[in-house]
């Protein structure tokens, strides 16, 4: 990566050593413009709100892409006994400033600003990235596509519980400011979690139960019988729940804040407008209005719901709608892996399946590996290192058959799409407010910011 010289803000960034971000990081929720009703300590800001520039946006936007190339730096083999181990779980091979399961990267980023609301494309990483402003912005310009033409919130009058939490109401999401929203798409994870999971060695193989039908076999019967389960071994799907995949979008969070925080901006991590509201859900949208117009699956009723689900009439099945996905303008934008965007489960397994192993996949792409190993070490990690038992495909593919059969919807126990319930806003400070009441309210790079990056 090449890096600007010819930017104070971003100079001043790069430069900023990283223990002292971590160390003087602190939480400033007042951004300049606003007003903070708080008894004798109350204080109204005299400047109009203003928004972040394009550069500064622009570098936020680049953390929450791609950023190069990752490494499957993991044994091929057991220590023990020489047998394969699974050395291939990995959804993507493309790099991110934060880590997740598998490198799944179901994490999703909406951004909101006084202009509207976008949704974050996923840009492939760019073989000249650099640091330069010119660069940067237009790759975010790239990965920008306008969801909503205006900021996404409640009515005027609407800010209270269920959709903001208690004082949040008084200073989240303001105009000004720059809300990055992570959405997780868990469902392609939860499927190739399944499968590593499966990949256990002999014995190590856990036999799926159904917490939510009475702890019975998760459509594994078959595989207990002949012995590729261990029946003594029972792991049940809720305690799987996401399969660890929201982790990444935390992860990312924090490191936004972090960098926000070097540039001299205002940042906050808190409890963002209730999910269900802002993603869509048909629970909430007659009052709410549509929001962010996520696609949801509402499974129909069954009377095994009750006892299930405690759900007791046909009335209550829109409790169990969930978020599948997201299109604008007729052009997908996030698909979960189960129906409608497949026919089936086992298609919906296939696809994933496919993506990583298939004639067009991930790990028959040499040149994708060529440009991670050096030498010939990355063919020789495509051809050594083993892919899935057709076995662990076929389970995978009757779990999920079960799941969706059993309770009309995949997954089950927790939303194909998940919303963490927390964003991050970004602004401006009131350095007037922080200076007034606190000892150490600001840093060097707050109190530089104007100059660095706003004068230019």
């Amino acid at each position: 990566m090449t890096v600007s010289t010819r930017h104070r803000g971003l100079e001043a960034l790069l430069a900023r050593p990283l223990l002292e971000t971590i160390w003087r990081r602190r939480t400033h929720r007042v951004g300049r413009g606003a007003a903070v009703p708080a008894g004798s300590m109350s204080y109204r800001s005299s400047d109009v709100p203003l928004p972040l520039g394009e550069l500064e946006e622009a570098v936020l936007i680049a953390l929450t892409g791609c950023t190069g190339l990752t490494m499957p730096d993991r044994p091929f083999e057991d220590p023990r006994d020489g047998k394969p181990i699974m050395a291939k779980p990995n959804l993507n091979m493309v790099g991110r400033t934060a880590g997740s399961p598998d490198n799944a990267q179901g994490t999703h980023f909406f951004l909101i600003n006084d202009s509207g609301t976008y949704y974050l494309r996923k840009l492939p990483p760019s073989p000249d990235a650099s640091f330069e402003p010119d660069s940067l912005v237009e790759r975010a310009r790239q990965a920008k596509v306008r969801v909503l033409d205006h900021r996404l919130d409640v009515a005027e009058g609407m800010r209270d519980f269920p959709a903001y939490l208690d004082s949040n109401r008084v200073l989240s999401n303001l105009p000004g400011s720059t809300v990055l929203l992570p959405v997780v798409d868990l469902s392609h994870q939860y499927i190739n979690g399944l499968m590593y999971l499966l990949t256990q060695p002999d014995g190590a193989r856990p036999t799926l139960v159904d917490d939510r039908n009475f702890y019975r076999p998760a459509g594994v019967r078959a595989w207990v019988r002949n012995g590729f389960l261990n029946k003594d071994l029972k792991l049940p799907l809720g305690v799987l729940g996401p399969l660890r995949t929201q982790i990444e979008a935390e992860l990312l969070l924090q490191n936004l804040m972090l960098t926000a925080d070097a540039m001299g901006l205002g940042a906050w991590i808190h409890a963002s407008i209730n999910p269900q509201i802002m993603l869509g859900d048909p629970k909430f949208s007659a009052r709410y209005g549509r929001m962010l117009g996520f696609d949801f699956v509402t499974p129909r009723w069954r009377p095994l719901d009750l006892p299930r689900w405690q759900l007791p009439l046909p009335r209550f099945a829109a409790a169990r709608s969930h978020p599948v996905g997201l299109r604008v303008d007729g052009e997908p934008l996030i698909e979960a892996a189960c129906p409608p965007y497949h026919p089936s489960m086992s298609e919906a397994v296939d696809a994933v399946v496919q993506a990583k192993f298939g004639p067009k996949g991930m790990y028959h792409d040499k040149d994708l590996f060529t440009g991670i190993y050096r030498s010939d070490y990355g063919q020789r990690y495509l051809a050594e290192a083993r892919e899935y038992d057709q076995r662990v495909v076929e389970c995978a593919r009757d779990v999920c058959e079960y799941i969706h059969a059993t309770h009309g919807r995949f997954p089950a126990h927790v939303d194909a799409v998940q919303v963490p319930g927390i964003w991050l806003q970004v602004h401006h400070p009131e350095l007037g407010y922080y200076e007034r009441f606190f000892r150490d309210g600001l840093t060097e790079a707050h109190k530089e910011h104007t100059r660095l990056w706003d004068a230019d």
